[in-house]
């Protein structure tokens, strides 16, 4: 029997029980779409890592200070001076950029609004270390610094925030704790980080935070950025050597500061997303394999309800080979159209997810391809048992079946 023609009769005698194939087939149509769905979450989650890796710098690590420790209790912070930074830009062979920042939450009010937000005191190179780009204006420059100006670069959500756009914002005056600041730049959007979005940050040179803004010349981290090449452990020891020097640790002695690798951190979370994928993408497999019982069983009711069927064609000739060939082919028929529907069914509750509930999914095509296929091997699989069974009738008893 050509396979054209066993594909014919297949599709007849699924048409032939329609609302039967259709409740058949549903297990299937929701293991495939709950597959594509649950795998386009986790590589959507997988993918917004990436964009943070990119965003936040991988090469990027971030020293910090740490609390005293006495009886259990914290007492008070180490200190981070800008002497550190200096030390580390000038000894340092594996660094492209050092940067001191002073991070606090201040009012800032422009004409009648008012924003309690993040105003970082740093130094002219920020924007080079972190990535930045200039949107509208200038970033401040060494002069700018040196001098303790009163200027400001804003973060790309703060024009609208204030009811203005960035290019009308040039040359204001925006007031931090009440004192004038000239607003210069704008940045570029650049998203959030997973902890905090930069877009909502503004930014005055370091030495006019320490000494007009906050009242002390500590800086509460270093940011610094490995060059191209270099391992990150390995600058992470040299940094480590160069800190402990300056603040005269001795051997064995902790250290008063931390280095904080933001890359072993969104690995780690990268990972956990895999694990989660992996994870949902097992339990919606579970589903498939309910729907194979599924086809198991209709296909075991239709070898019985086709007994006499199937004792004419043997004694027409048909042979084993060919009975179990039809058996097979009509299984997976009602696999592969159900599996058809599925991945409509997961593409578009991937799409209405990120459409409507804001989650980032991203449906691909070997996720795709491998939850067809699996419910083609589904198909195959349970319908084996079926399939033999039927081959295995003796034709004379077929016959006599009623």
């Amino acid at each position: 029997m050509l396979l054209s023609e066993t594909l014919w009769i297949a599709l007849q005698s699924i048409s032939g029980n329609l609302f039967r194939a259709a409740l058949t087939m549903l297990g299937i149509v929701i293991g495939v779409a709950a597959v594509i769905t649950m795998v386009a979450l986790g590589t959507g989650a997988q993918q917004a890592i990436d964009q943070q890796m990119e965003a936040l710098g991988g090469d990027i690590l971030s020293i910090g200070r740490v609390n005293r420790m006495s009886h259990g209790v914290a007492r008070d912070q180490s200190a981070l001076t800008t002497d550190d930074a200096a030390a580390l830009a000038r000894d340092s062979r594996y660094l492209d950029g050092v940067v001191p920042e002073i991070n606090s939450r201040f009012q800032v009010k422009y004409g009648n609004r008012n924003l309690n937000i993040s105003v970082l005191g740093t130094t002219p190179n920020y924007v080079d270390v972190h990535g930045f780009i200039i949107a509208a204006g200038r970033m401040f420059n060494s002069a700018d610094d040196s001098s303790r100006r009163r200027v400001v670069v804003v973060g790309n959500e703060i024009p609208a925030m204030l009811d203005t756009d960035a290019v009308s914002i040039i040359g204001r005056t925006l007031r931090i704790r009440a004192i004038g600041f000239e607003v210069i730049g704008v940045l570029e959007a650049k998203g959030s980080s997973g902890w905090r979005n930069p877009d909502d940050d503004v930014w005055i040179p370091l030495r006019t935070a320490q000494f007009r803004v906050t009242g002390n010349d500590l800086v509460e981290s270093i940011s610094v950025k490995v060059r191209d090449g270099i391992a990150i452990e390995q600058a992470m020891v040299d940094i480590e050597r160069i800190l402990r020097r300056e603040h005269g640790i001795l051997p064995g002695k902790d250290n008063d500061f931390s280095i904080f690798n933001r890359k072993q951190f969104l690995d780690s979370r990268q990972e956990a997303a895999e694990v989660f994928t992996y994870l949902l993408a097992g339990i919606a497999g579970v589903s498939l394999l309910v729907g194979g019982i599924g086809i198991m069983n209709i296909m075991l009711v239709t070898v019985t309800e086709r007994t006499r069927e199937i004792g004419i064609r043997k004694a027409l000739g048909a042979t084993k080979g060919n009975i179990l060939l039809q058996f097979l082919v009509e299984s997976m028929v009602l696999c592969l159209i159900g599996g058809g529907l599925g991945l409509g069914l997961g593409a578009g509750a991937a799409y209405f997810a990120a459409e409507f509930a804001g989650w980032q999914t991203v449906v691909t095509t070997a996720s795709a391809v491998t939850a067809f296929a699996f419910s083609a091997g589904v198909g195959l699989f349970f319908g084996i048992w079926p399939a033999r069974r039927a081959a295995s009738l003796d034709p004379i008893d077929a016959l006599r079946h009623e």
